[in-house]
């Protein structure tokens, strides 16, 4: 499967945007040294079988940015819904062919681990009929079952994704019942064909409700593929969140 793997014209696509209700210039806050945009960047760059990384933004700062620390970046239009809508208008841009994979990496998760990527994709090569999947990680910490932030994941017998919630999911009825949770952690990949099938698609409304675009693809009837991983990615909501990502940086 890896030399299969090799042949796949994989695109790694970073979604950045300037605005942030909860942290304005997210993407260009310091981590350690460098911005965060940069550390992801970096990141992506160490993933196997990645033919290109560029960063999708609608803000002249972060496409300078990115283009000073020797990165690819393209812009965007300002009016666009998502990250989703961002990567499929940024491919498009690029001319990529139906056949390519196309990988949506999420822009505050400086830390990640390449070879999550690596996970993501290999349904594309190894099973029949899979045009997206994305990541989830086993809840270690308590806290994370229950806390909005950390967006729920529960999938069916075959691996392939029934719902996503920032609510507990399941709820066990019998409280003393053993349950294994499950935390989305936000990475995409899909085919190109199936990109432009999705992005266009009206605001679902269970979408609408939880502010998860992934759900927008369910509600219309479309299967994703889910990954379990072993490798967490710590994650960038306010700038508090920075420390703890420079501390999990001077371990390496």
């Amino acid at each position: 499967m890896a030399n299969l793997l090799t042949q796949l014209k994989i695109t790694a696509i970073i979604p950045s945007r300037y605005g942030s209700k909860r942290f304005e210039g997210k993407p260009l806050a310091n981590v350690a040294g460098k911005t965060m945009i940069q550390r992801v960047y970096e990141q992506a760059l160490k993933a196997d079988n990645i033919e290109t990384v560029l960063v999708a933004t609608d803000d002249e700062r972060i496409f300078k940015a990115v283009e000073n620390f020797g990165g690819k970046a393209i812009l965007t239009d300002s009016s666009l819904r998502s990250g989703t809508d961002r990567v499929a208008q940024a491919a498009n841009l690029l001319n990529l062919p139906d056949d390519a994979i196309v990988v949506n990496i999420q822009g505050d998760q400086p830390v990640f681990n390449p070879v999550c990527i690596n996970q993501m994709v290999a349904p594309f090569v190894s099973e029949q009929g899979v045009y997206m999947s994305t990541l989830a990680c086993k809840i270690t910490n308590p806290r994370e079952i229950t806390d909005p932030k950390d967006v729920k994941v529960v999938m069916d017998k075959d691996g392939y994704a029934l719902y996503f919630s920032r609510a507990q999911i399941p709820f066990p009825r019998d409280l003393e019942t053993s349950v294994d949770y499950y935390k989305h952690l936000g990475f995409y990949a899909y085919k190109k064909s199936f990109l432009d099938v999705a992005a266009p698609l009206d605001e679902g409304y269970l979408e609408k409700i939880e502010k998860l675009e992934q759900l927008r693809v369910l509600e219309y009837g479309y299967r994703i593929r889910l990954l379990i991983t072993e490798h967490d990615s710590l994650e960038v909501d306010i700038p508090e969140d920075i420390l703890r990502i420079e501390k999990s940086i001077n371990c390496f």
